[in-house]
C-alpha cells in the first residue's frame, strides 16, 4: 500500500493504476473459469451469466484495491458515485434507447442473435435480464465513466476523454455483435451520451441510471418482439 495521496488533482490515480487494472483482466478470466467449473448449469445462458458475474466481481475487487488500498481513498466517492443528480437523467434512458434503435435500423444494422441464443428457459431469461439491465451497466459505468474517463479527460480534455472512452466501450461490445459497424457505432454513441451525463452532472451514478434505463428499454423491446 502506498501512502494516502494528498494530491488535489482529480483523479488522483494515473496510468500505472490503469495498467494494474488491465493486468488483472486475464487473471480474472482464469479465476472466473475455475470458480464456475465445478458447477453444473442447466444451459449456456445461466453459465454465461455466472461466468460474467464472477469475472466482474474479480475486476471490481481489483479496482477496489487500486482506489481504497493502494491509494487509501474512499472507493465510491472517488469514482464519482454521488447523488442527487438532475431528475431528467431518470427519464433519459428510454428516449435514448428508442432514438438510437431507430438510428441503427436506419443504418440497416443486422439483428444480433446472441441474447436469443442464450435464453432457453425462464431461469436464463430472468438472469440475463438482471445482468443486462443492472449488473452490467453498474460495473461498466464504474470502470468506463468512473475510473477511465476522468483519467483520459485529464490528459486529453473532457471531450477527448468522452470520445475515447466511448470508443473503448464500443470496442468492448464489438465481439457480441460480430463487429457489425452499424451496431458498434450505435453503442459508441450511447457511450458518448453516458460520458456527457457523467461530466455534466459530476456523477457516475447519473451515467449508470441512464445506462440502466437504456438497457432496460432495449430488453423490454426484445421481450415484446419475442412474444409476438
Amino acid at each position: 500500500m502506498i501512502a494516502p495521496s494528498n494530491d488535489n488533482r482529480q483523479p488522483f490515480w494515473g496510468y500505472e493504476d490503469l495498467a494494474l487494472f488491465i493486468g488483472a483482466v486475464l487473471p480474472a478470466l482464469g479465476l472466473a473459469a475455475l470458480v464456475i467449473r465445478p458447477f453444473h448449469f442447466s444451459n449456456s445462458g445461466v453459465q454465461t451469466v455466472a461466468f460474467q458475474s464472477v469475472f466482474y466481481a474479480v475486476l471490481l475487487a481489483a479496482l477496489y484495491f487500486i482506489i481504497a488500498i493502494r491509494h487509501g481513498q474512499p472507493f465510491w466517492r472517488s469514482l464519482g458515485w454521488s447523488v442527487p443528480f438532475p431528475p431528467i437523467v431518470l427519464a433519459g434512458g428510454p428516449p435514448l434507447a428508442i432514438g438510437l434503435a431507430a438510428f441503427a435500423a436506419a443504418l440497416r444494422a443486422p439483428e444480433e442473435p446472441l441474447v436469443q441464443n442464450l435464453i432457453s428457459d425462464r431461469l436464463s431469461l430472468i438472469l440475463i435480464l438482471i445482468f443486462g439491465t443492472l449488473i452490467g451497466p453498474l460495473f461498466e459505468e464504474m470502470v468506463f465513466r468512473g475510473f477511465l474517463l476522468p483519467l483520459l479527460a485529464r490528459s486529453l480534455t473532457e471531450w477527448g476523454g468522452i470520445i475515447l472512452t466511448a470508443a473503448l466501450f464500443a470496442a468492448l461490445h464489438g465481439p457480441e455483435y460480430h463487429w457489425a459497424w452499424q451496431v458498434v457505432l450505435t453503442v459508441g454513441l450511447a457511450g458518448v451520451i453516458f460520458g456527457i451525463a457523467r461530466c455534466k452532472t459530476g456523477s457516475t451514478a447519473a451515467a449508470a441510471v441512464l445506462h440502466i434505463g437504456y438497457n432496460a428499454t432495449l430488453f423490454a423491446g426484445f421481450l415484446v418482439q419475442r412474444s409476438l
